[in-house]
């Protein structure tokens, strides 16, 4: 099932439940995703819904440090929750293994033998861990093989 219908009947559950703060993290998430289609004018692919949950859980996940220093646990909680909210909707994350034998293949795949090759290598990456890595820690294990 495709994630949008995913959160659209998530969203209804939620509503049947009570559920407050799955109710208002789906909606917030839905909205982000309507908001980039009438950007763009055209209805999202997987990969780009993938790409906006990824970008609410940094966005929650910045908010949650600020609340942890302005020493605000309720925004803690608050930002906590919302964040597994989100995650329910995103593919299991890659491990550290799995990483780097994906970043392996492509650096063979590209023929990549110095860190001024490293976009090309991102370039084949990227695709195939949509959503399951985030890009800083792709670009950290390309640059780390890189350079050995």
């Amino acid at each position: 099932m495709e994630t949008k219908t995913k959160l659209e009947n998530a969203l209804k559950e939620a509503m049947k439940a009570g559920d407050q703060v799955r109710k208002r993290t789906v909606r917030m998430a839905l909205a982000a995703i309507k908001q980039a289609e009438v950007d763009r004018q055209m209805a999202l692919d997987e990969a780009t819904v993938i790409g906006l949950l990824q970008k609410e859980v940094k966005t929650r996940r910045e908010s949650l440090e600020e609340a942890r220093q302005a020493n605000r646990p309720d925004l803690v909680a608050e930002a906590e929750a919302e964040i597994t909210v989100v995650m329910d909707f995103l593919p299991k994350a890659l491990s550290e293994d799995e990483l780097r034998a994906l970043v392996e293949a492509a650096i063979a795949e590209a023929g990549a033998t110095s860190i001024s090759e490293m976009g090309k290598v991102m370039k084949i990456l990227m695709g195939r861990v949509a959503g399951r890595a985030p890009g800083d820690q792709v670009s950290a294990v390309v640059r780390q093989l890189l350079q050995e």
